[in-house]
């Protein structure tokens, strides 16, 4: 799927919205991917899946096991896993921190595959990535569905995104929006 049939399945699905928004990063934005819209039709979350599955395919990377972030990845890590034939776990927020819960683990040397769906500043995935390495697993590769910083964050390791757009990011006391008396919303799943 091109880029632009990408960006046109996430607007018929109103999960690309325009407006006001604070991320989950706690920055501002006009622009804000609700991936979980797209997510919910089983066909188009499998087919998603396989285009990124085919990605790592092309690019000769082994893996064992799929790991993503829980709430945003863990449908399209689950149905990475049945595009690649492995298992999918995921993380969770434990105390404020990333782990593995729920008798998930990974053992010592495991090859992992990070699946998220959208990537802006890279902190979860980071936080994902460094889980993982305490646990001893070796994390191989990243994929998402959208890279919000058009590979801009290096991760040190592989990674690829079906749909890479640079959308404008804004610390609150610097967003222009937020000066024009407009008060961002917050439509994501993390507080």
């Amino acid at each position: 799927m091109r880029q632009e049939q990408l960006k046109e399945l996430f607007k018929k699905n109103n999960a690309l919205l325009t407006g006001h928004f604070k991320l989950s990063s706690g920055l501002h934005s006009d622009t804000y991917f609700q991936s979980a819209l797209i997510l919910q039709h089983p066909t188009k979350a499998a087919k998603l899946a396989e285009e990124l599955a085919e990605k790592i395919r092309e690019n000769n990377i082994e893996i064992d096991v799929v790991v993503s972030p829980a709430m945003g990845g863990v449908i399209i890590g689950h149905e990475m896993g049945r595009a690649l034939g492995t298992s999918a776990i995921f993380t969770e927020r434990v105390d404020g921190n990333v782990a593995l819960r729920r008798g998930f683990f990974v053992n010592d040397g495991e090859r992992v595959l990070v699946v998220e769906d959208v990537i802006t500043t890279g902190l979860s995935t980071r936080e994902v990535i460094d889980s993982l390495k305490s646990s001893g697993a070796k994390v191989v590769a990243i994929v998402s569905l959208v890279d919000r910083s058009v590979g801009k964050i290096d991760f040190g390791i592989p990674r690829y995104s079906l749909l890479s757009l640079e959308v404008k990011n804004y610390k609150e006391e610097e967003c222009p929006m937020c000066k024009n008396g407009s008060i961002a919303i917050k439509p994501g799943s993390r507080k």
